[in-house]
């Protein structure tokens, strides 16, 4: 508790300076109080800015930066030698804060020190732009405005900075965020929305000025993906703004009924990970937002962290720096053993572990939270047998641990601690007479000191897991230089598709579904493709799996099935006197979470007039096998809409006869792979006919999928097989090329 009210009076100094030399050198006298030092010294820009203990000019920078990079532990003036304790500030002029004294520094002091430093910075950075307007306004008259609103902007966050100080609530502080946000920037709505701390994967409303209340009863407890700009920020760890929001693909349904015009969101952070959003907007007009409507908007989401980290940081210190739920070392306190490991390493060098459970998920969703903390907890237990005495396990967040190994003489040290981990989780957890299976992936990264920064280590643990993870899962992979440059391609094409979703590069290609018997096309098959803008066209192969890991496939997914119905009912309109066509879009698992998807597929069918009945869901078997009790519901009331189901690539999953009793399926879609060897293998061809006298007997339709000759058309009509597709009949077209087909244009089709 003394270091708490040390960090809250160092809070009220600091914010109370009127300019940034004053606020240096409070910062340094205020330091050296708190923390016993004899000496402390602020430089910034690789200058010494403000001392106390020494004069400035005796004080040797070029020790001090080597103090900086890790180099040094000691600092030696006037024949004495002291132990030091830094601290890095960032922002727009980074800098170091150093303290000394003869007696070293404790764990807990050195989170001080960090903590200080960091209410030093922002500091800093909101006097940096009141400063810098000044200069401009004199520059420019024009300016004198910007200089207005920056001095507000100044204003509100030193108020909010004595409310952190005074440790007022910290709903009152958001709540008075939020509400400042929306007066400096002149907005009608703004709020602030919160990563769930058991479920990252969900976010609720914890702050909201001007959101209708429709739409704040949605916002609780629901995927980041369905959360709009909101959800963009927070998924992309940037700045998502939308000029015009109605015909945005990310809009929230209930927010464009309230006719908002405009929006914005920035990530909040806490310890470098994205932990919310703060966002605002405009019912009056579509508002272009400039760049210092941007920078506002930062720097309130930048206090936002700083309120949030403050009141975390109160709490760990309370929790002696330990995860109250699994009694290992906390991520503050992890980082601060790695940074010591590095700097006290007398031989050899530092691994570090990273470990990531596979089917956490699976296990939280299916059987509740309180099981899945009792796993995490049964995980921690497992952890510290692996481990020597003088390691460290953590838990960093969720289900992510991390494991610290100091002094070991190379990668090949860490390894076997690796396998042991992977070995220990492979096994079974007994939980209440339950067997419960959670596999993990483990990246391993080695560095001798000097050779790297602590943080980097990490860096370099976490692209080895994901490396873990690309291989399969349930092993562990070791850090090469190669996984960097695969990852950042991976961040790439992630970076690609949530442009790309904001830009709508995304097209849908249309496959005809034929009568077996007589030809004729009964229906389409919509398949999505994404129209790069450097590299082309491509395939659903190589992003779907990527836009279902980040949830970009929830947008993609309204899109494909509000355009495939709007294009279905267009060409049915031109059918008259003919039977209507039917058209079928694929749904993956990550959409079928969403418990809106009802309602959604009702309102692509009103909006788009299309009847019900015209209108297939294609689900794969996995989805059926891993299904959940919600999932079932779901179907159910997608069925009672009039909506058919249909089950895709059957007989290449774990479907059996109960799946197919249980669920609400009407059509069961043959996969290519038994139909390209049914003119050739007599196996083959006696499989496929048993899937079609199932699909009779339990008196569903059955589509062959990958037709691509006669001989094979023939088999499957003498099979008595219903319907077929494939590039026999046509390859997926263009709605241009479709529209020749359906309505007898004598030219081929174009295909693309």
């Amino acid at each position: 508790m003394l270091a708490t009210q040390q960090l809250t009076e160092f809070l009220a100094v600091v914010a109370d300076r009127p300019d940034e030399a004053a606020a240096q050198h409070a910062a340094v006298e205020c330091a050296v109080r708190a923390l016993g030092a004899d000496l402390a010294v602020l430089m910034v820009d690789g200058g010494v800015v403000a001392a106390v203990g020494l004069p400035a000019e005796r004080i040797p920078a070029r020790t001090l930066a080597e103090i900086a990079a890790g180099l040094r532990a000691t600092f030696e003036a006037d024949g004495r030698r002291y132990a030091v304790a830094l601290a890095h500030l960032g922002g727009l002029r980074p800098g170091v804060l150093v303290l000394g004294r003869e007696a070293g520094f404790s764990v807990e002091e050195v989170c001080l020190l960090r903590g200080m430093a960091r209410v030093l910075e922002l500091s800093l950075q909101a006097l940096y732009l009141i400063e810098a307007e000044r200069r401009h306004a004199a520059e420019n008259d024009r300016l004198i405005s910007s200089l207005q609103r920056r001095q507000r902007l100044f204003d509100e966050l030193s108020s909010v900075q004595r409310a952190i100080a005074r440790r007022e609530p910290l709903r009152r502080i958001l709540d008075q965020i939020t509400a400042s946000a929306a007066e400096l920037l002149d907005v009608q709505m703004s709020g602030l929305t919160v990563l769930d701390v058991d479920d990252p994967s969900r976010t609720s409303l914890f702050a909201s000025r001007g959101v209708p209340e429709e739409a704040v009863l949605r916002m609780q407890a629901v995927p980041v993906a369905a959360l709009g700009a909101a959800g963009l920020a927070i998924m992309g760890d940037e700045l998502v703004a939308v000029d015009d929001y109605a015909s945005s693909p990310i809009a929230v349904p209930e927010i464009v009924r309230a006719k908002l015009k405009s929006v914005m969101a920035v990530p909040v952070h806490e310890d470098g990970a994205v932990v919310g959003a703060l966002f605002v907007g405009c019912y009056r007009e579509i508002r272009e937002w400039d760049q210092a409507s941007r920078e506002i908007l930062q720097a309130f989401a930048e206090h936002v962290s700083l309120a949030i980290t403050d009141a975390r940081t109160l709490r760990e210190m309370n929790h002696a720096f330990h995860d109250s739920l699994t009694g290992l070392a906390n991520r503050s306190l992890f980082t601060t053993r790695l940074e010591n490991a590095f700097a006290t390493a007398r031989t050899g060098g530092v691994a570090a572990l990273l470990v990531d459970l596979d089917r956490f998920k699976v296990v939280n969703d299916s059987l509740g939270h309180a099981v899945g903390d009792r796993l995490l907890a049964a995980v921690a237990e497992r952890l510290r047998e692996c481990l020597r005495t003088g390691d460290t396990a953590a838990r960093l967040g969720g289900d992510e641990f991390a494991v610290l190994l100091p002094e070991i003489s190379g990668v090949d040290a860490a390894v076997p601690v690796a396998r042991r981990i992977v070995q220990a989780l492979r096994d079974p957890f007994d939980l209440d007479g339950r067997e419960i299976y959670a596999s993990c992936s483990v990246g391993v990264a080695y560095a001798e000191a000097g050779d790297v920064e602590p943080e980097d280590l990490l860096v370099r643990a976490d692209l080895a897991m994901f490396e873990a993870k690309k291989l399969g899962k349930d092993q562990f992979a070791v850090f090469e230089p190669a996984m960097r440059e695969s990852f950042q391609k991976h961040l790439q094409m992630e970076a690609d598709l949530r442009r790309a979703v904001l830009r709508h590069e995304f097209e849908l290609r249309f496959q005809p579904i034929v009568r077996l018997r007589t030809e004729e096309i009964s229906g389409l098959e919509a398949l999505v493709r994404w129209q790069h803008p450097d590299r082309g066209m491509i395939p659903p192969m190589e992003f779907i799996p990527l836009a279902e890991e980040t949830g970009l496939i929830v947008p993609i997914g309204e899109w494909v099935l509000r355009e495939a119905c709007r294009q279905a009912a267009r060409w049915n309109s031109r059918r008259a006197g003919q039977a209507p066509l039917t058209v079928s879009v694929n749904l993956s698992a990550v959409q079928l979470e969403r418990a809106d998807l009802p309602r959604l597929v009702g309102s692509a069918l009103a909006d788009s007039g299309l009847p019900a009945e015209c209108l297939i869901i294609e689900l794969t078997e996995s989805l059926l096998v891993d299904h959940r009790p919600e999932t079932l519901r779901r179907l159910e009331e997608i069925k009672a809409l009039g909506v058919r189901l249909a089950i895709d690539d059957f007989g290449t999953g774990y479907s059996s006869l109960a799946y197919l009793r249980n669920f609400p399926v009407d059509i069961i879609k043959i996969d290519k792979s038994f139909v390209d060897d049914i003119g050739d293998l007599p196996a083959a061809a006696a499989l496929t006919l048993g899937i079609i006298q199932l699909g009779q007997a339990l008196q569903l339709s059955t589509v062959a999928e990958g037709i691509e000759d006669a001989g094979q058309l023939s088999e499957l009509t003498d099979g008595n097989c219903e319907l077929g597709q494939g590039y026999y009949f046509a390859e997926p077209l263009t709605s241009v090329a479709m529209d020749n087909l359906l309505f007898a244009d004598p030219s081929p089709p174009s295909q693309e």
